[in-house]
């Protein structure tokens, strides 16, 4: 159970560091999601980077935070932001960019529908969801905000539009957060751009692994929906409702605009915010075209006339839940027909277990799934050279690793130790680095 009660069982030390900056992770260190980390210094000077859990089954939740004043939120993906409502037991002020702050009503609500659902519990109500959306205090790239003394700024860390690198400058050390990264332009997101810093807390997702070149893993993914056209089928195309659908409707109107495309689930309410901030978006009008060009599912008339469409791109990205099951339990039973998954597929997800077993739960069944299953690298994550790269040019004296497994964190360090003092930290412990 994950019922909270403030200051009742945070791990967090009662008193501030004697000197230097402490690093206090509370989810995210040696895991991938479920990200929260306390930074404070000798002043008391404190704030909390993000507050997530991990959408795994059951969900993993970091450990309950300290009283903060100041939170800050990368970006609007559930294992940074899923926790966050209950933060609003503490008065506590969110900072982000104005998208992720548009973005976040859509996904924390879908938070507290899924585990009303599912019947896991969550910390927090809709009462404090309503109170966590009057908190927000949103910023644009670039513009200078205070946390106690410290002086804060956004750049774009790539992954998602909104998603934001963290810069604070406080009177010992300059630290970059990057959040979830990537250093490629993406079809919808600008790449992050390195950031001079003394310390530099980097994810390091795909530590250990580089990613097929971004172009032509594009190709492959068209080439690949237009064979199963050919031949009669229906691609259906899982896609994570913030990022990864967008980026999906864009290359596809790009490299084959004759095809019939309709989108479905929670991904078309978050495109119309993304809309509404097109500061963000890499080429807006380019995003608002596809958009417009794909058939658009509202109700269940349009979706009996989805199964007769080229393609299908929909919510749940890892085959949990939402309209994917209902289109994948009356597809499979057409050979032509055939899956393509495009994202990362958690460990005990639905698309996990479809990948190695070939079957999945439908409705309480566990079904056989007799349809070709492809899989596509389009991750908006950057890989083991270029988060290497991103670090040398950061220049930091100190490097911290999170939202890894230890294999990733491991790689990383052989390559940046030889120049850099490198930490890799657990959850629940405290790490004090002087500048």
């Amino acid at each position: 159970m994950v019922l909270y009660t403030p200051g009742s069982s945070s791990s967090y030390p009662d008193d501030p560091p004697e000197e230097g900056i402490r690093f206090h992770f509370l989810g995210g260190a040696g895991e991938v999601g479920n990200v929260g980390c306390i930074i404070e210094d000798s002043d008391r000077n404190r704030v909390l980077i993000d507050y997530g859990l991990a959408p795994t089954k059951p969900p993993r939740y970091p450990s309950e935070s300290p009283p903060v004043k100041h939170a800050i939120m990368t970006h609007a993906h559930i294992d940074h932001i899923g926790m966050a409502p209950w933060l609003a037991t503490y008065g506590t002020l969110l900072h982000g960019t104005h998208l992720t702050a548009a973005v976040s009503d859509i996904m924390w609500s879908d938070t507290y529908k899924v585990s009303d659902i599912e019947g896991y519990p969550l910390a927090w109500d809709k009462r404090d969801m309503e109170v966590a959306l009057d908190s927000w205090m949103p910023h644009q790239f670039g513009e200078w905000f205070t946390v106690g003394d410290w002086n804060c700024r956004l750049h774009p860390a790539g992954h998602i539009p909104g998603a934001a690198m963290i810069e604070i400058k406080t009177p010992q050390a300059t630290i970059l957060w990057t959040g979830d990264l990537d250093t490629r332009d993406s079809p919808n997101a600008p790449r992050a751009m390195p950031v001079d810093c003394d310390i530099l807390c980097m994810e390091g997702t795909y530590g250990g692994r580089t990613h097929p070149n971004r172009e032509e893993e594009e190709g492959r993914f068209v080439s690949r929906v237009q064979e199963v056209v050919s031949r009669g089928g229906t691609a259906l195309i899982p896609a994570f409702a913030s990022g990864r659908g967008q980026d999906i409707l864009r290359i596809l109107h790009k490299e084959a605009p004759g095809l019939d495309v309709h989108y479905d689930g929670m991904g078309t309410r978050v495109t119309r915010e993304w809309l509404g901030c097109p500061e963000f978006i890499r080429d807006p009008r380019a995003m608002e075209s596809a958009y417009r060009w794909a058939r658009r599912v509202t109700g269940k008339s349009d979706r009996k006339k989805a199964l007769r469409a080229d393609v299908i791109v929909t919510t749940s990205g890892m085959l949990d839940g939402g309209p994917a099951l209902w289109y994948l339990n009356r597809l499979r039973h057409d050979g032509s027909n055939a899956i393509l998954l495009t994202g990362y597929q958690a460990e005990g997800s639905g698309g996990r277990r479809l990948l190695e077993t070939g079957r999945l739960p439908i409705f309480g069944n566990q079904t056989r799934i007799p349809l070709e299953i492809d899989k596509f690298e389009l991750s908006n994550h950057a890989d083991h050279p270029s988060l290497c790269k991103f670090a040398r040019e950061c220049d930091p004296s100190h490097v911290v690793l999170f939202h890894a497994d230890e294999g990733a964190t491991k790689a990383i360090e052989a390559d940046l130790a030889v120049e850099t003092k490198v930490y890799l930290p657990s959850n629940n412990e405290t790490l004090e680095i002087l500048n």
